[in-house]
Order: C-alpha cells, then sequence, then structure tokens
C-alpha cells in the first residue's frame, strides 16, 4: 500500500546516528514533532498534514524507532536531548518549536528545560501527569513490540482490535502500521522497535524528575490533552482532564486545550482536526 501525504522522506547525520524524518515544506517557524514511546514519525502525520504550509514541520522518527538507527543502547532522555539538538544544528536552525506526543512531549519539555536557547515555543500532546493504572492501559501497545506475524492482513487486524481503538479506524491508522513493520523475506512482519530499546526508553522517562524540569521550562507552551477512556467505558484516561490541568499550571507559562478522543486516537480524525486548530491559533500568537 502507498502512503499518501505531502512529506518528503529524508534522513540527518545526528549525535553519530542516522535520523529519519519526515519534511513538510511550509513558512516559519519550523516545528519539530516527536512521537510517543514506542510510535514513529507517521503517527505525526495527520497532524502535519493540516499544520503545513503554514509552518514548516518536521516528524522524527527517535532513535530504535521507524527508518532511524537503533543502537543496541544509550536510550536515555539526554542521549535521545542530544538527538534532536544535532539535529536542529545540522538542519542550520538556532531555534525551532518544539512538539510532541506522549513521551514525545517529555522529550520536548526535557530538551526546552536542558538546551532553552534551542526551543522558542512548546506543543505538548497529551504529555504530564498520567493516571496511577498508565501501565496497564499502554500495555497493549506494547505488547507487539518485537514479534512477527505470519502476514501484515494478520497484523493489521489485530491492531484494529485493541482496546485503545475502541472500534474507531482510518486510513491514516493503516498507513502508520505499515511503517511500525518491516515485511520479512517469507512475507511475515515484524516489528522495526525492540521491546529491549522500548523498555530502556520507558526506564529513562522514569529516571528524570520531572517536577524540576517542569519548573525549569520558561517557553510558552499549549498543553493539548484528550481524556476520553483508554479502552471500553469506564476504562480511565492516560492523562486525565484533572492531570492534565494540574501539568499546565506546573508549567510556567502553559495554556490547556482538551479534544476529543483518548490517548491515541486524538492524533486521527476524531481529534485531529481540533489539535491544529488549536496549535495555529497558539503559533500565530504574537
Amino acid at each position: 500500500m502507498s502512503i499518501q501525504t505531502q512529506a518528503q522522506s529524508k534522513f540527518i547525520n545526528s549525535n553519530g546516528i542516522k535520523l529519519h524524518y519526515l519534511d513538510y515544506p511550509g513558512a516559519e517557524p519550523m516545528l519539530i514533532l516527536l512521537h510517543g514511546l514506542s510510535a514513529n514519525a507517521w503517527s505525526l502525520d495527520p497532524l502535519a498534514r493540516k499544520l503545513s504550509p503554514h509552518f514548516h514541520v518536521l516528524s522524527v522518527d527517535l532513535r530504535g524507532r521507524g527508518l532511524s538507527d537503533k543502537p543496541a543502547s544509550g536510550y536515555s532522555m539526554d542521549d535521545h536531548a542530544k538527538d534532536v539538538i544535532a539535529m536542529i544544528d545540522g538542519l542550520g536552525k538556532k531555534q525551532v518549536v518544539l512538539g510532541g506526543h506522549s513521551f514525545g512531549g517529555f522529550l520536548a519539555l526535557y530538551v526546552a528545560a536542558q538546551y532553552p536557547e534551542h526551543v522558542s515555543r512548546l506543543v505538548l500532546l497529551d504529555a504530564g501527569l498520567t493516571h496511577p493504572k498508565v501501565g496497564e492501559l499502554i500495555g497493549p501497545s506494547l505488547a507487539r513490540l518485537g514479534k512477527t506475524w505470519p502476514s501484515w492482513e494478520g497484523f493489521l487486524q489485530l491492531m484494529k482490535q485493541s482496546p485503545a481503538m475502541r472500534g474507531f479506524w482510518d486510513s491514516d491508522m493503516e498507513h502508520y502500521y505499515r511503517a511500525d513493520v518491516m515485511t520479512n523475506a517469507d512475507g511475515s512482519v515484524t516489528t522495526r522497535a525492540t521491546a529491549a530499546n522500548i523498555t530502556e526508553a520507558s526506564a529513562g522517562l522514569g529516571a528524570v524528575n520531572w517536577v524540576e524540569i517542569f519548573g525549569k521550562v520558561e517557553q510558552e507552551a499549549i498543553l493539548v490533552n484528550a481524556p476520553g477512556p483508554c479502552g471500553p467505558d469506564g476504562t480511565p484516561a492516560v492523562i486525565p482532564g484533572e492531570q492534565g490541568r494540574m501539568t499546565a499550571s506546573m508549567l510556567p507559562h502553559c495554556q490547556y486545550v482538551e479534544v476529543p478522543g483518548n490517548h491515541y486516537t486524538m492524533l486521527w480524525s476524531m481529534g485531529v482536526g481540533q489539535m491544529a486548530a488549536a496549535v495555529e491559533t497558539f503559533l500565530n500568537e504574537p
């Protein structure tokens, strides 16, 4: 299946590895988007398409994901942050707007706190104080890592049945999952990201003092929260509205916006229109 997008697929040498990214042409400022823990750049394609050409948007495959290099180790937040900073430098930019979904949003916050001169504003997509049972909520998504399925069709059917999707599906999600796997010689498919690398990245996330990081972020920010249930009715949200608003209040200069959907479906047609409108308004503010 071909993937329809206005982006160009590109690579850049960054911090000793090669990073893959999708480049959506547009006006300044440049907005670099960072995906979730085990995701890839295509997860942010719907949002990037709506923001381009109003802004120049790049959606990056973080190390260990998508088509970027996959070193055996080196997945701390500092490792990821150095990748992002080297990419910004390699692009010849002094400063960019930095955004991200979930893990990518935390990474954007970390970069903004540690390298403030490189980040003008922050776009945070469901990144913040999580529900106590967050491990259970995202567990089904992580369970696919490192596994092999006899066929692409079988893999896709299983992804469609994920409780977090709540029966929702659209063509962009299929494109995202196509980028999630590589096809083997026998027609079977295996996820590009490995369980070991993502486990190390998750541990790196947990090792950071985020209260301290939040207090150091001086950039203006927008936090877009999708507090819908991450599963059947009655299932908690990954970031319930109360925790989302509390996260925004902990950042010195952050506005809070709610959109439809949950932690996953917000990225697709369920919530992406409202999300894009909120981000565009924020970035156009003086």
